[in-house]
């Protein structure tokens, strides 16, 4: 059993900062293969990509939060962290973390349990 669970969500002022960690625990190989991610959903909206990161450490982030969010990982932790600065009232969303691979006629997709980002005066 594969358990993701995210952690370093909370309110925070416009313009602030917060930094979101996310762990990976359980039966899972193998874990520099896996592409890790983060996504959010805002009430009322579907599910967006926020960024991923490789293996390989390439990354990709939605045009919104690029120059102000910033995804790294600890592979030898098991971690995924993501970075927030500059953060802005439509940056509210659950935050849920992820990580995919793509195995031999299988594919691997994990997600979190989510953390609440909220941004508001």
């Amino acid at each position: 059993q594969v358990q993701l669970v995210e952690s370093g969500g909370g309110l925070v002022q416009p313009g602030g900062s917060l930094g979101l960690s996310c762990v990976v625990s359980g039966s899972i190989f193998g874990i520099s293969d896996y592409d890790m991610g983060w996504y959010r959903q805002a009430p009322g909206k579907k599910r967006e990509l926020v960024a991923t990161i490789t293996g390989r450490l390439n990354t990709n982030y939605t045009d919104s939060v690029k120059g102000r969010f910033t995804i790294s990982r600890d592979n030898a932790k098991k971690m995924v962290y993501l970075r927030m600065n500059s953060l802005k009232p439509e940056d509210t969303a659950v935050y849920y973390c992820n990580a995919f691979a793509r195995g031999y006629q299988k594919t691997y997709d994990y997600w979190g349990q989510g953390t609440q980002v909220t941004v508001s005066s």
